[in-house]
């Protein structure tokens, strides 16, 4: 009978483990879905693919060449492309969630993008807001290094507070 009731308790703790886990990778997954710039449709980057950037030159994804990671979907120009974001998909993601990286560092606000004003920096992705009477490349330029310290600040407070 011992046996038994250690059986039945062990069947039910790991259910409870496995369903917790379910559970907290559920949980993790709308939490980033809420802090990443999206589109109703779940698209990052305004359909920008990622890896591109990478090669000096942002270009339209296909919608129907995309991966998801970690719920984000990202789509891409090429088959190749979407491979080699599949191998080492944090390299290619933008930093901030793909939010402004000036307004980041500024005020730490979510800000929308350009998606073809950007900037690879230490082989990391960041984008900017831009408008005719406010390009905020220039002003990340301009006092990067402080801009980037706030900004990487900022971006950890926000994803706290979820």
């Amino acid at each position: 009978m011992l046996k038994y009731i250690n059986m039945k308790y062990l069947f039910s703790l790991i259910t409870l483990i496995c369903f917790h886990g379910s559970l907290k990778a559920q949980t993790t997954l709308t939490e980033r879905k809420a802090i990443f710039n999206i589109d109703k449709y779940g698209v990052a980057i305004q359909g920008y693919d990622p890896v591109s950037y990478f090669e000096g030159k942002a270009q339209k994804g296909s919608s129907s060449i995309y991966h998801f990671h970690k719920g984000i979907r990202y789509e891409f120009v090429s088959e190749k492309h979407k491979e080699t974001f599949k191998a080492s998909p944090d390299k290619y993601e933008p930093q901030y969630g793909g939010w402004c990286a000036y307004a980041m560092g500024a005020n730490g606000e979510k800000v929308e993008i350009d998606p073809t004003k950007f900037k690879v920096l230490d082989g990391k992705l960041y984008l900017f807001y831009y408008s005719i009477i406010n390009n905020t490349l220039n002003k990340w330029n301009l006092d990067e290094a402080s801009l980037k310290a706030k900004a990487d600040i900022n971006w950890k407070k926000l994803n706290q507070s979820k």
